[in-house]
């Protein structure tokens, strides 16, 4: 792979460029609550070669929330609960967005 096209993966939301020390320290927490989280399924990391965990910027972001959750009396099981409902809905919007988008494409032909 040429450097170029290594740095076109850095500039993609699902590339899993963080290992999980570096992804703690992003995000000023325990890499035990990193584990946590995964072990609620909110988030899956990859695993290198060497089967460490990898995790991606969109992860990051929905451990954030999940954080901030926690870090106002949430338990850890709920809040992953939370975050996973807020992911949803948000993918749910996003869709009915482009159906709207759509529709009044094809009206404005019709």
């Amino acid at each position: 792979m040429t450097a170029e096209a290594s740095n076109d993966r850095l500039d993609d939301d699902d590339y899993p460029a963080y290992t999980m020390g570096r992804a703690a320290a992003m995000l000023g927490t325990t890499q035990g609550f990193l584990r946590a989280i995964g072990d609620a399924r909110l988030i899956t990391p990859l695993r290198s070669e060497g089967g460490h965990r990898r995790y991606s910027r969109y992860q990051l972001r929905i451990a954030a929330r999940a954080r901030e959750l926690v870090d106002q009396g949430t338990s850890i099981e709920a809040a992953c609960r939370i975050v996973a409902l807020e992911d949803q809905l948000e993918e749910a919007q996003r869709i009915n967005a482009e159906y709207r988008r759509a529709a009044e494409t094809a009206d404005c032909r019709g």
